[in-house]
């Protein structure tokens, strides 16, 4: 798992925990799935792709205790939690779809004119990815989402 990846889950939810759990609290509910998602602890019995999912949510309860047991990693992770939050909070004042934008080759960027003279403007590889986009006009404090052709 990249480190990109490690930041953007939700290790909260994969110990069912909230953040306003002191760390005892997080120890306890970490124990718990530990022991129940262990693979020593599987039945004999257990289907071959069972045990797969049980050692698989295992290794994700792991990771999680690994930030969140951890004073330091747990602070730096709530901070971009917190971060990726109100990013994703952002007021937008329209919802543009990309095939309205318009494609200018020389720069490789889309451009998209703003309501006060000025421009959104976004880059190739930042548009086509896979989550729609807020981006802001580079003259006012407007901002637009971008949304991906159906």
């Amino acid at each position: 798992m990249t480190h990109d990846n490690r930041l953007h889950r939700d290790w909260y939810a994969i110990l069912d925990a909230s953040p306003s759990d002191c760390v005892q609290e997080l120890k306890q509910k970490y124990q718990k799935l530990a022991l129940l998602y262990h693979p020593d602890k599987q039945s004999p019995d257990t289907a071959a792709g069972e045990v797969e999912q049980c050692v698989q949510r295992f290794i994700e309860v792991d990771q999680a205790w690994k930030i969140l047991g951890n004073e330091e990693t747990k602070r730096a992770y709530d901070l971009q939690r917190r971060a990726r939050e109100l990013k994703q909070n952002w007021p937008v004042d329209a919802h543009v779809c990309l095939d309205d934008m318009t494609w200018d080759d020389g720069e490789q960027v889309y451009t998209y004119g703003c309501r006060c003279g000025g421009e959104y403007v976004v880059g190739k590889e930042e548009a086509e990815e896979e989550e729609d986009l807020v981006i802001c006009c580079d003259t006012c404090s407007l901002s637009i989402e971008i949304k991906r052709p159906a």
